[in-house]
Parts: structure tokens; sequence; C-alpha cells
């Protein structure tokens, strides 16, 4: 039994941010994002926007893609690192927001990742039986937790959701996936804050070594890449899309030209939505399947790494 992608989905609030916007307001350029990072432009969500309702949105299409009713569902994966509130879980704001009752829902917090460890989650669900049809969604609003005079972070990141919609099938789907972790790094990316008697404890505002984050990634994204393609007893030359997390074009490069992949075979979508975090995978999905590059029967690799430092990867077939 496999688990088979059934729909698509996703969401980017109304406002979009241009590089010449910020321009107006911190001490930066669009030829400066542009160079270093491919990042033309973001979307921010509005002051009544949460992200439980930018995630229910993407669960909608997905739910419309897959042509299954919201009932259909027996398990809800909410990967986010800016949930609606401390406890309880965004995954059951959204349940609640869907008309959905009884299934189990969680978050699940792995940064940019996220999403990574989310859809291997539901795929081990799937794969033992413990659910047919699994709600998968990557969302964020990082605009929230940005310092947005420094220029180093506030340029990077965007706000968005996508939402995928596993089914069990015996035709293959998810082939095989790797996760890997490290807590020895977490000083080269991190939101340090936490709430202490009613007060905020800490930097709320994400703190990055961005040259220690881009060699770390590098590297270890080629790592993950080889070894999830290796250990299924694939090759790369039989990767027909390559849909990576859309942190930075220069680290989504790197791993192509790594496993000898055309930039025709990657899904990019990081110059309009620049950093969605667990948000990026999906949305980039959503994207290729949407526009027609990406169809059924083809073979996938999805990747990515976030703060922690975690990373994975998955191939499947779509």
């Amino acid at each position: 039994m496999y688990a088979q992608i059934l729909g698509t989905g996703s969401y980017l609030p109304a406002k979009r941010v241009s590089n010449d916007d910020l321009a107006k307001r911190i001490d930066t350029s669009d030829e400066w994002i542009t160079t270093r990072t491919g990042i033309k432009a973001r979307h921010l969500a509005a002051d009544n926007e949460k992200t439980s309702d930018l995630a229910v949105q993407a669960a909608l299409k997905a739910l419309e893609d897959a042509e299954i009713p919201a009932q259909e569902i027996d398990l809800i994966i909410v990967a986010t690192a800016t949930p609606d509130m401390q406890f309880p879980a965004t995954a059951t704001i959204v349940q609640n927001k869907l008309g959905i009752e009884g299934c189990p829902a969680f978050d699940v917090q792995a940064v940019c990742a996220g999403f990574m460890y989310a859809i291997t989650t539901a795929n081990a669900y799937i794969r033992s039986g413990m659910a047919k049809k699994a709600l998968v969604i990557g969302a964020d609003i990082f605009s929230r937790i940005l310092d947005w005079n420094d220029r180093a972070t506030c340029v990077l990141f965007g706000d968005g959701a996508g939402a995928v919609v596993l089914g069990a099938s015996e035709e293959a789907g998810i082939i095989h996936s790797k996760l890997h972790a490290n807590g020895a790094h977490l000083d080269l990316l991190k939101v340090p804050a936490q709430m202490s008697e009613g007060a905020v404890c800490g930097s709320p505002f994400v703190t990055m070594d961005g040259q220690g984050v881009f060699k770390f990634a590098v590297k270890q994204l080629a790592a993950v890449a080889d070894e999830v393609i290796t250990e299924a007893g694939y090759s790369a030359d039989q990767i027909d899309w390559l849909v990576p997390h859309q942190a930075n074009k220069r680290i989504i490069e790197s791993t192509a030209k790594h496993l000898g992949l055309s930039m025709n075979k990657v899904i990019l979508t990081v110059a309009e939505h620049a950093n969605t975090s667990a948000a990026s995978i999906p949305l980039a999905l959503d994207a290729g399947i949407r526009d027609g590059r990406i169809r059924r029967g083809q073979m996938l690799l999805l990747e990515g790494i976030g703060g922690g430092f975690a990373w994975g990867a998955v191939l499947m077939k779509y």
C-alpha cells in the first residue's frame, strides 16, 4: 500500500510586497536582494489573517482538486512554526473550521523542513493502515516574527500555505523518504523567545547566520538527495522534477547541479513567494501541477531544510 497524492492546493495572501517596496522602508535594493537570493517579491498576511486561515484556504483547494468531501479525511497534520496560539494545535483549529470531527489532528514543528516531516508522518500512517485519507498542510506567517529593520532577514521571507491530500493506493506514490536533524547547529537559525509569566522572554525575531546556513544547507541537501534516491534503488537521471524548499535560488541551483539536473527540471517559485517556510514545498508542488508541468506518473524529488537543523527528502511518483 502506498500514499498517493489525490489533490493539491495553495493560498497566498492578497498583499504583494516587491523588493522596490521594501527599499522604500529599509536600506536595500531590488538588485541587492535579487542577486543574493533570487527573490523579487513576497506576500504578507493581512492583520486579521491567522495561520489557520491560510491553511484552511489551501486545504479547501486541495480537497476540491481531490474531489473528496472534507468528512472523508481521517488524519490532519499541519506543519508550522507560527501557530495561531501556544495551544491547542493549529491542526485542531483547521479541523474545526473544515467541519471535520474525531480524526487525529496535530502540528509538526520542523520550521522550513516541516512539510517533509509532516508528509513522511502521514505516509507512515497510511502505509500502516492507520489512515486512509490524510490532509497535510504547510502554513506559516513569518512576517510576524521578522525584525523589519534587519535587512539580512526581513527580505527573505513571505507568508502562505500549501496542502496535499494523500490517499491509500496500490499504485506507487511515496516511494521512500529520509529525515534528519542535528540540534548542535541551533544557533545558525532561531527565534529564541518563549513565554514566561505573561511576558516574552528572549528575542521574538528571526536571527540567522546567513553564511553558516547557506553552507550547511548546500551540503546536507545534496547528501540527503543522494541518500533517498540511492536507498530507493533509483538514479538521479530518473527524476522528472525537483521540488525544493524555496529559500534561496543559489542553494537550489547547487542542489540541481549536484544531481546533474537542468534548472528546466526544477520547480522554482522563490522569485514571487520568497521563503514561506513550511509552506514553500507544497506551494511549489501545487504551482507545478496546476500549470501542467508536473504530470501523473512522473517522478518527483521533494526536499527541504530548516532551523534546528532539520532536513529531509521524499522520492515519489505523482
